[in-house]
């Protein structure tokens, strides 16, 4: 018997598919968490308001927010699938694969793309990654300081280093960066009616994938004829056992590098800043000795702004979970944000803790076979841009945020900075 033919289950009653909800703070989406964790940490729920498309035939989704159950269902990828999307909705195939590349596949291809793309992450591009990363940060917080007291972070600091390290790794032209820029912002914004503009969502979604493949394409194409030291030079020409990339599959990669690899590191920076202002003896701890005490840091700082909040698997089988009978075909979607303030397992998390140790986060998914092939970048990036936003603006302040509503990005649109 499918899901959506077996008796209907009753919905929670608390409502985590509403744009009320996704709408409200973190802090009062936490307050639901809670109870969730304690009384019914898997629970059912109808399908999101903010979907992409409708689905009349969308039972819901089984809702995970403890820690050790995201970590259960991230490990067993044999009952708890990636290949029909990652995100609450259905989404049609052809979109799938073209934006969210191995993220949205399962073993063997996923295996075999992922051990392709892998070949192209060598000892030697990882330090020039590194080295460009270090030079950028210190280029971009300079100029947040020409700009001068009161100018946006997000615009001015945050948002510019991955897009940096993106375009040095892969070799964006000059001319491409802002555009590739804007075409990821895009991708994960069709649920904020301001960025939206009166526009359909689906529509805004095809146009900047459409334009980050031609991109691809065009980088692909030319790294054949004149191979360089960038990332995309060793993408066309990565080989595992006499295979190479299709372009189609370089192009989906780019897509995923492009949104993936901005917003772990563009949100995770400005919500490091505002906590730093709101614990200003963390900021003191850590400026006492940042070389030793950055690492971890870092850690804390991804756990406090958890900037991927949910992603989804789909069951292969009859499972219990937490306690619920979950049906073959139904959707189980990871609350992050939920399992970083598990009490259980994180002594209060309300509080940032840069000494945290240890700290188990989710931040970067709860491991298997999705693991983040990026997370090593993203706390480079993470590691420069503080030091240097600390170092070179000591008494810099963070002003109120303007949060970007939405189910799937921890997004912070704008917030202003005085120093």
């Amino acid at each position: 018997m499918t899901a959506t033919a077996a008796t209907p289950r009753a919905y929670d009653p608390i409502d985590l598919s509403s744009r009320a909800f996704w709408s409200a703070s973190a802090q009062e989406r936490e307050s639901s968490f809670a109870v969730l964790r304690a009384e019914r940490p898997v629970s059912w729920h109808p399908p999101v308001e903010d979907a992409l498309m409708s689905d009349p035939d969308d039972p819901g989704y089984w809702a995970v927010t403890r820690r050790d159950d995201i970590v259960a269902v991230s490990r067993d990828n044999e009952t708890f699938l990636s290949g029909k999307g990652v995100l609450f909705e259905n989404v049609p195939e052809e979109l799938l694969e073209a934006s969210q590349s191995f993220l949205a596949m399962d073993p063997p291809r996923h295996t075999f793309l992922r051990k392709l793309v892998s070949a192209a992450f060598t000892p030697r591009q990882v330090r020039r990654i590194e080295e460009s990363i270090k030079a950028n940060a210190k280029i971009i917080v300079e100029e947040l300081t020409a700009a001068g007291s009161g100018a946006d972070f997000v615009e001015h600091c945050a948002k510019e280093l991955p897009m940096r390290t993106l375009s040095d790794m892969v070799g964006i032209p000059e001319g491409e960066r802002q555009k590739v820029a804007h075409a990821a912002d895009a991708m994960v914004s069709w649920a904020d009616p301001i960025y939206l503009n009166g526009r359909q969502p689906l529509e805004v979604l095809f146009e900047s994938q459409m334009y980050i493949h031609q991109v691809a394409f065009g980088l692909a194409a030319d790294r054949r004829e004149n191979p360089g030291e960038d990332l995309f030079s060793g993408l066309v020409n990565a080989e595992v056992d006499g295979d190479r990339l299709a372009d189609a599959d370089i192009a989906a990669f780019f897509v995923l590098l492009a949104v993936a690899g901005n917003d772990t590191t563009r949100q995770t920076t400005s919500h490091a800043l505002k906590a730093l202002t709101d614990f200003p003896d963390q900021r003191a701890w850590l400026l006492e000795d940042f070389d030793n005490r950055i690492g971890g840091a870092v850690e804390e700082f991804i756990r406090w702004a958890t900037p991927v909040m949910t992603f989804r698997r789909t069951a292969t089988t009859d499972v219990e979970l937490g306690g619920r009978a979950v049906r073959a075909g139904e959707k189980v979607v990871m609350f992050y944000s939920s399992g970083n303030w598990d009490t259980d397992v994180f002594e209060h998390p309300e509080r940032l803790d840069l000494s945290r140790s240890p700290n188990p986060h989710v931040g970067f998914g709860g491991g298997g076979v999705h693991f983040c092939l990026g997370a090593h970048v993203a706390r480079a990036q993470l590691r420069a841009i503080i030091g240097e936003v600390l170092h070179q603006l000591p008494d810099v302040q963070a002003g109120e945020p303007t949060y970007v509503p939405g189910n799937f990005i921890h997004g912070i649109r704008s917030m202003p900075c005085t120093f």
